[in-house]
């Protein structure tokens, strides 16, 4: 499998942003099928100390979300930036080929331009994957809503939300639903 959802929880809504968790899979958009998957709770103040930003928005933002989502950013159990982005670094290079990788994250400006920045702070970002292999959840949700599919009820939510590895499997789901029906509707024309 070479398409891999990431999904990240921040402290901040700038490519600058502190990360405090890491979750991602793979997965096949053809077929819908999830493979491996990958999850770190990362330090806030590791992300901080490397020069990643906390906005008083996000901050406040968590505060209103559920106890479940916000007990991931307390826990004990988190790995240094550093750590964390070199953990992902040996995911992605053990399963696939980084130069054929396709990393999906949701919006354009948001997940993969976090990680890349956090990865150049700690200088390990580059052989992750290419630039040009980022790829949009954002763009399929629209483009869902366009052909008149209401993917929330279609793709029930399991897990916690806001928990970064349940969010990147959830909107695997999501593109591979999308990408599978573009394919049925091409093929009967």
């Amino acid at each position: 499998m070479n398409n891999l959802m990431l999904d990240l929880e921040t402290m901040d809504s700038k490519p600058t942003s502190a990360i405090t968790s890491i979750g991602a899979v793979f997965f096949n958009p053809e077929t819908g099928e999830m493979g491996e998957t990958f999850y770190r709770r990362v330090s806030l103040e590791s992300s901080v100390a490397h020069g990643c930003s906390v906005g008083a928005d996000t901050v406040l933002w968590w505060m209103r979300q559920s106890s479940e989502a916000r007990s991931e950013l307390l826990s004990d159990d988190s790995h240094g930036l550093d750590t964390a982005i070199e953990d992902l670094h040996y995911f992605i290079t053990s399963q696939t080929d980084a130069g054929s990788l396709q990393v999906w994250g949701n919006g354009a400006a948001f997940d993969n331009v976090i990680l890349r920045h956090a990865a150049e702070k700690t200088g390990l970002f580059s052989t992750m994957w290419n630039f040009w292999n980022d790829r949009d959840v954002r763009t399929i949700v629209q483009l869902s809503k366009t052909l008149g599919l209401n993917v929330n009820n279609i793709i029930k939510f399991e897990g916690t939300k806001h928990h970064a590895l349940y969010d990147a499997i959830h909107q695997a789901k999501i593109v591979s639903y999308v990408w599978m029906y573009l394919v049925k509707i091409a093929s009967v024309k």
